[in-house]
């Protein structure tokens, strides 16, 4: 079987993502393109202008048994530029889609990165999508979009969307469940997500200070991947948490042995997101022992039911409810009688590899589709 693989904004999680599925499947021969996690509007726009006549179009006119490709690429256009490609197999995975990203208050409207989901979305022969949250809200986005159109829309979009997309996670690597628990006596918490405006930062820095004030012992550890410009609500957490004893370790874990030590050591991990398609730092973190304080809406209730923390647009109540969660969390270690940590080995690669191999075979032999 010789797969092309293409990453056009290859992130970490992507990045993981296509590592461990070449590793799942050594009896394949994989070729890999990526593109630089930058310049984001550029970056989905001009993919297929810098593959289709770059460096790269001699190997893309190579024969291909599949393709697999992440849904960043701007696969209607590539297609275009390499015709020999519209023939070949193509599955589409679904890290995100951008009708549920949360815009900053700098940002420019445009429908365009939609759009181009919709393109891509129907140029692929089979859709995956990391959790039925991801594949809902572009179902929905999609069809709010297209009703806002104004004419010369064709009817159906949708329905051939939602007829060929499958829900399967990113899975998690067996290190993660290997990982060594050592959590001391003290509460220990960790947030470990991207330092961005849409990961939460405000709430989490308000229900720190709410939490703060009960006046228990615990370490905060905050990590996570970091940017040039942060919000500002990184420094003012720093400060409260020097003030109250509470600072663990700060900033990008260089060492993935040395994070997920981090996560064996501490009790529980805490998500502040507007918006998470899945949740992959939470579920590694729940994978070395961690008990997840999550919002209770976005993909967690796939994974975790429908208990834990409700996230509410109104900070104040959200950080409120948080901190309350928290408080709950570290009497209960005090006490010990945490609670039992839900159980994510179904998530690992080695549980979800059959599926993978299954679906890209049907596909690789013309038989693509959902159920």
């Amino acid at each position: 079987m010789r797969v092309l693989l293409l990453s056009a904004y290859d992130a970490d999680s992507h990045k993981r993502w296509r590592r461990g599925l070449v590793a799942a499947m050594p009896d394949w021969q994989w070729t890999t393109l990526s593109l630089p996690p930058r310049y984001f509007s550029w970056r989905v726009r001009g993919n297929s202008l810098s593959w289709g006549r770059g460096e790269s179009l001699a190997l893309l006119r190579q024969p291909w048994d599949l393709i697999v490709t992440t849904s960043m690429t701007d696969l209607a256009s590539l297609r275009g530029l390499v015709p020999s490609l519209a023939g070949v197999p193509t599955v589409v995975y679904f890290h995100e889609n951008q009708f549920d990203y949360p815009r900053s208050k700098d940002a420019v409207a445009t429908v365009e990165p939609q759009l181009l989901n919709i393109y891509t979305a129907l140029c692929g022969d089979l859709l995956l999508f990391n959790s039925e949250y991801n594949r809902r809200t572009l179902l929905d986005g999609a069809a709010a979009l297209l009703q806002k159109l104004p004419d010369h829309v064709p009817i159906g979009i949708c329905e051939e969307i939602a007829g060929k997309s499958r829900v399967l996670p990113v899975p998690l690597e067996g290190e993660a469940f290997q990982v060594p628990r050592e959590r001391p006596e003290r509460p220990t918490f960790v947030w470990n997500h991207r330092w961005e405006y849409d990961k939460g930062p405000d709430i989490l820095l308000a229900a720190a200070r709410r939490f703060g004030a009960a006046q228990i012992p615990f370490t905060l550890h905050v990590v996570g991947q970091q940017f040039r410009r942060q919000p500002a609500e990184f420094a003012e957490l720093r400060q409260l948490l020097e003030e109250l004893g509470a600072l663990g370790a700060w900033g990008y874990q260089e060492s993935l042995a040395g994070y997920r030590q981090l996560l064996g050591q501490s009790h529980a991990v805490i998500s502040t997101a507007r918006h998470d398609f899945q949740g992959l730092a939470v579920l590694e973190a729940v994978a070395t022992g961690c008990q997840p304080l999550v919002p209770d809406n976005l993909a967690y209730p796939e994974w975790f039911g429908s208990g834990g923390w409700h996230y509410s647009e109104n900070v104040a109540s959200s950080a409120a409810n948080l901190a309350a969660l928290m408080q709950r969390c570290a009497l209960d270690i005090q006490q010990g009688a945490a609670r039992p940590v839900p159980d994510v080995s179904a998530m690992s690669w080695e549980a979800l590899s059959i599926s993978y191999r299954q679906l890209l075979e049907q596909c690789a032999g013309g038989e693509c589709g959902a159920d």
